[in-house]
């Protein structure tokens, strides 16, 4: 083997790496924690605080998305939409993986207690356990699995305040609770796009155990109507101002209506749509939090 050679597969194989953490979810729970840091600490008053609690969270977080990758090995094979990845590609071996998102859930956790404090390193190993352990195997036995899931992907702004304070005040579980409903229109849009695929692969989405949508439809209905007050909470406690609330309002009504046109038409096109609404709202709300800040 040439040099060449030698070099490709070295980056093919990082690569393949990198791919196991899920980068662009990682990204989303970096954000967030940063967030949660910065609101529960009345600004950054820890510079170097905040970098060990994005390096532990980090850790934590891409070791779960390992383990994800290693337990749905099998399943992966199935799906269009999964069967490139590392595991099924050959690329990485199931017992690398394995051993890659053990480690790195390890190192997190050890490196988020010691420097930063407990409570913050056990955040991000719950975050681990369920997200890996708890919602992984659900998707093969119960549609519930979604809301189980939405648990653990709220909690990372959890563990930025936490980081921030030593404490979960209330302003921390208003984040938690918006990532929380956030998460099932989002979702639920995803599952109704991929249900074939989904079905394929055995998962019991809700799409998939009730195809004709109606209950599907419901949830993102209910969820999306849910948001709304919600999101607004953080001026209610006074986190935030004015320009929060009706910014918030008005993407909370646009996300509303989308979700109501699909539960109308059914269609693939409005599934999407809705789903990049969903994408642009927690962005922009983020960035309204933050700059409307209400300290």
């Amino acid at each position: 083997m040439d040099t060449s050679d030698t070099s490709n597969n070295i980056k093919r194989t990082i690569a393949a790496y990198i791919e196991l953490t899920k980068p662009r979810i990682l990204l989303l729970v970096l954000v967030t924690a940063a967030i949660g840091f910065f609101l529960g600490g009345h600004g950054i008053q820890s510079y170097a605080t905040l970098i060990l609690t994005l390096a532990g969270t980090a850790l934590c977080c891409a070791g779960a998305a390992s383990l994800n990758h290693y337990i749905e090995r099998d399943v992966d094979t199935k799906m269009h939409r999964t069967k490139f990845r590392p595991i099924p590609m050959g690329i990485v071996q199931p017992a690398e993986a394995l051993g890659f998102g053990i480690l790195l859930v390890i190192l997190g956790t050890i490196l988020l207690v010691w420097k930063v404090n407990l409570l913050t390193g056990f955040l991000a190993l719950l975050t681990a356990f369920l997200y890996a352990l708890v919602y992984t195997p659900l998707k093969r036995i119960t549609w519930l699995n979604t809301f189980v899931g939405a648990i653990p992907g709220a909690l990372p702004p959890m563990g930025g305040w936490a980081a921030a304070t030593g404490t979960l005040e209330l302003g921390a579980w208003v984040l938690f609770l918006i990532l929380f409903i956030w998460q099932h229109p989002h979702f639920y849009s995803i599952a109704w796009m991929y249900r074939e695929d989904y079905e394929r692969g055995g998962f019991k989405m809700l799409p998939v155990v009730e195809p004709d949508g109606v209950s599907t439809f419901r949830q993102i209905v209910i969820y999306s109507i849910l948001l709304i007050p919600i999101s607004l909470l953080p001026t209610w406690i006074g986190m935030s101002g004015a320009i929060y609330f009706w910014g918030t309002l008005i993407m909370g009504l646009g996300v509303l209506s989308l979700g109501l046109v699909l539960s109308r038409t059914h269609t693939i096109v409005d599934a999407r749509r809705l789903l990049r609404a969903t994408i642009i709202y927690l962005p922009i709300l983020l960035v309204l939090i933050v700059t409307d800040v209400g300290f």
